[in-house]
């Protein structure tokens, strides 16, 4: 049995106890996406975690899509970041860099002038995106990467793994969920490639292998993770069969070493995740999505997961684990600034008070 509490290595990266906090988009950065200030904060009040991951941070500014994310491509980005890893490991705790690559699912007002948006093929992505105002408005038309620049993609992760690392990260992550260019990818509604990126899904998944491969390379295979929502409808996915996509793409990276998979859990007809991950993925595995401290503790003792992750709930609780310690109720996050704020406005952001406090 495994408790909650107890530390856990995933990879080279040790934990102290097995709750890691999710990434979370928040919407904070700063001009020229750059880690602010109170983002330093953020992230060091919830050092607590046995493992953050950060926010989705996009690799290039092809990468990026939605307002105000934060990047890991320019020297300014690298010390802004290296400002938040100092802060987490001075409380003792452990921080890896999500690599967010957004590929069509990007609005224009959104992203630098002049930078493009890219995609497996020309097919825009169904949802609106919210803009700089925060109304959602019509996503971009992506343009098909052409064979040969897929290569270029792939670098551009590999230079911004070692940025992470550069600035002080524990490791990267990976991101193949939630319909951005991985996903992209991977999904056949997508992916209506005819070279060898698309068609069968060994084609379709040759990208993330690819990339996995070339993280492992850079960084080391156990400073790397990545992160999986099979059967995920956001973002216009609709694959014609996940089970068989995810477990393809699970059998083609289990020898590599990586540190771990990440799983959001969505519970669909027919479609169990978990069991899809453990039959055919023998490492580490952190469990995500809507748990809550009994259910997480039961997924540990039944050796189903090695870690858990929790999302909104480090929103308004910066101390999860000293509540989950304590048996504390937890506090309730303000919706209305879970996008929102600029410069030093710390509502809804770093102003959620500790236990006692």
């Amino acid at each position: 049995m495994s408790d909650i509490f107890s530390p856990v290595a995933l990879g080279d990266i040790v934990l102290a106890n097995r709750i890691v906090m999710a990434p979370m988009t928040r919407d904070r950065s700063g001009p020229g996406d750059v880690p602010t200030d109170i983002m330093v904060d953020y992230y060091r009040q919830r050092a607590g975690a046995g493992l953050i991951v950060t926010e989705g941070t996009q690799p290039s500014p092809a990468g990026k899509g939605y307002w105000r994310t934060p990047g890991i491509h320019s020297e300014a980005q690298v010390e802004g970041w290296r400002k938040v890893s100092q802060a987490v490991h001075g409380e003792g705790g452990r921080i890896v860099m999500q690599l967010m690559h957004v590929g069509r699912a990007a609005v224009r007002a959104n992203k630098d002038a002049g930078a493009d948006t890219v995609a497996p093929s020309a097919i825009p992505c169904p949802d609106k995106i919210p803009g700089p105002d925060g109304v959602p408005v019509e996503t971009i038309m992506p343009r098909a990467l052409e064979t040969d620049e897929i290569a270029g993609i792939v670098a551009e992760y590999v230079a911004a793994a070692r940025n992470a690392m550069a600035a002080g990260m524990d490791g990267v992550e990976l991101h193949c969920a939630s319909g951005y260019l991985p996903m992209q990818f991977l999904s056949s509604n997508s992916n209506r490639r005819t070279d060898r990126y698309g068609g069968s899904v060994q084609n379709r998944i040759r990208f993330v292998v690819e990339l996995l491969e070339a993280l492992a390379a850079a960084v080391g295979s156990g400073r790397v993770g990545f992160r999986i929502c099979p059967g995920v409808k956001f973002n216009g996915m609709d694959d014609a069969d996940p089970h068989e996509t995810h477990a393809e793409l699970l059998k083609a990276v289990d020898g590599m070493g990586l540190a771990y998979c990440h799983l959001i859990h969505i519970p669909l007809d027919g479609l169990d995740a978990l069991d899809l991950v453990r039959e055919n993925w023998s490492g580490a595995v952190i469990e995500n999505n809507g748990l809550t401290l009994d259910n997480a503790r039961a997924v540990l003792a039944e050796g189903r997961a090695e870690a858990v992750s929790f999302g909104t709930p480090y929103i308004a609780n910066p101390d999860l684990v000293a509540r989950f310690r304590a048996g504390a109720p937890l506090a309730k996050g303000n919706r209305t600034h879970f996008y929102t704020g600029d410069g030093d406005d710390r509502r809804g952001y770093t102003d959620y008070p500790a236990l006692g406090n």
